[in-house]
């Protein structure tokens, strides 16, 4: 299987403006944005539930946990919401009538009660991409893209991992694409 993709500027913008004109536009680009902004896999994605994004007061976290038998390789977590992802969540949830914790934080069309499976939110992403027309994307661009973005603003891989929740830096590194600009930047601090 091939390496993920890790998108451009130009390509997100490609795949928010095809999603905008999409059947459960708001769900599709806050899911999106989850792995774009904050670096989430598609599993972590698929297993959130209101209350582990919404605070007692309603309000959308600055920060999620997500406990050991949640994630990849049962290692517990935190991931950090910026505030403009808090608030595509705080836009996407508004949209919500029924905010009870227990429920799915992206249900599928079958009704509010009804989560994706890290499987058919894969095959989602992967069609998004396709007919936004985005190609060799896949269900961990966006994770892909937000470490690229991060590692060619300076950030430390030793943060990237723990961001990523890699026990490895290695596996951090495979993530990271190096391109040209990066690369120019680069050789303007010398």
């Amino acid at each position: 299987m091939a390496a993920a993709k890790s998108l451009t500027p130009a390509e997100l913008q490609t795949v928010l403006t095809y999603t905008a004109t999409q059947p459960y536009a708001q769900r599709n680009r806050a899911m999106l944005m989850m792995t774009v902004a904050a670096g989430l896999r598609v599993s972590e994605v698929a297993g959130l539930t209101l209350g582990d994004v919404l605070d007692s007061k309603g309000a959308v976290r600055s920060e999620v946990f997500l406990a050991a038998h949640r994630v990849k390789h049962q290692h517990a977590r935190t991931i950090f919401i910026n505030s403009r992802l808090q608030q595509e969540l705080s836009d996407y949830i508004g949209t919500r009538t029924n905010k009870d914790p227990a429920l799915p934080l992206f249900p599928t069309h079958r009704g509010p009660r009804r989560s994706f499976s890290p499987n058919t939110l894969a095959q989602h992403f992967y069609w998004l991409y396709r007919k936004a027309g985005v190609s060799n994307a896949s269900s961990h661009s966006g994770r892909k893209t937000f470490l690229t973005s991060l590692a060619s603003q300076g950030v430390s891989v030793f943060v990237l991992a723990s961001l990523a929740g890699h026990k490895s830096i290695s596996t951090t590194q495979r993530y990271v694409t190096v391109n040209d600009d990066v690369k120019r930047r680069a050789v303007e601090l010398v």
